[in-house]
């Protein structure tokens, strides 16, 4: 008797399980895919295009100038004294790390200004994705570019709808 209780008890428990288990819904989602059609993200984009346009004028247009300056020296050197020259070189190679610093810092400030606008973009995208799963009662939400077979509910155009993503 003692041991038919226990086996009753472990079946219950095991069909308890069970039901639990097949009542937590999963869904999945191609996060970026939703992060890169919202209208901010491609507001940013443009943004960052514009900015990163304005960076290479002002880029070429400095290696523009020094090519000018090499091309006047090397017609000059002739002319000039070895310390003169030597002084030119020096010249040459400061302006040329002054570009590089340019080009550095140019790429590190898009960089920051799109981590520093992106930020706000995701977080906007996973509260967007959170409300839709407690909507649905969805327990769990993957992304969708990690699954090998994605049968279960996709929240993209749920979530899309909630953004204003057409």
């Amino acid at each position: 008797m003692k041991h038919f209780k226990t086996l009753l008890a472990a079946v219950v428990l095991t069909l308890g399980m069970t039901t639990y288990t097949q009542a937590q819904k999963v869904a999945h989602i191609n996060f970026e895919e939703i992060v890169s059609k919202m209208p901010e993200t491609l507001k940013l984009q443009a943004d960052l295009e514009k900015l990163g346009k304005t960076y290479g004028e002002e880029i070429t247009g400095a290696q523009k100038a020094l090519k000018a300056k090499i091309d006047k020296y090397t017609a000059e050197e002739i002319s000039q004294t070895a310390a003169q020259n030597e002084k030119r070189i020096q010249e040459v190679q400061a302006d040329q790390g002054k570009i590089q610093q340019l080009q550095q810092v140019a790429q590190q400030e898009l960089q920051q200004k799109e981590k520093a606008a992106l930020d706000p973009i995701i977080t906007k995208a996973q509260d967007a994705i959170k409300a839709v799963a407690k909507e649905k009662g969805i327990v769990y939400v993957l992304d969708s570019k990690a699954l090998i077979v994605s049968e279960g509910e996709d929240l993209a155009p749920a979530v899309k709808t909630r953004l204003g993503i057409k």
